[in-house]
């Protein structure tokens, strides 16, 4: 199976998934946000888990944007905000043969990556 961790190596909730992912034996690619997200691979994120999902509301850089920015969001100004500052993308995602996950629900890892 291939896995592409995207994340931060210093998140806590990627920390998690990844010492889960360690602990279960599955190997995966990571992928630091630094090294960017194409917006084709965004769009197909936002397609397939919505971009309401995939967009972090929680985060600093989220908060802290102005509020007219925040304003009449829809999926093309969530994606454009997305590009320009990546630490607005809710972490980890994770690609595997089977789809998507994002975040870290043990349940869901389990079920999705047999282990």
């Amino acid at each position: 199976m291939s896995i592409t961790l995207y994340g931060i190596p210093n998140c806590d909730t990627v920390k998690k998934a990844r010492t889960w992912l360690d602990g279960h034996g599955v190997d995966y690619a990571f992928h630091y946000k630094k090294s960017g997200v194409t917006a084709a691979k965004l769009k197909a994120w936002c397609k397939a888990l919505g971009w309401e999902t995939v967009l972090n509301r929680a985060g600093t850089t989220f908060r802290k944007l102005p509020d007219d920015a925040k304003a009449g969001l829809d999926q093309a100004k969530a994606i454009a905000l997305m590009l320009e500052q990546p630490s607005m993308i809710k972490r980890p995602i994770v690609e595997h043969d089977g789809g998507l996950l994002i975040g870290f629900k043990q349940p869901e890892w389990e079920a999705a990556l047999g282990k």
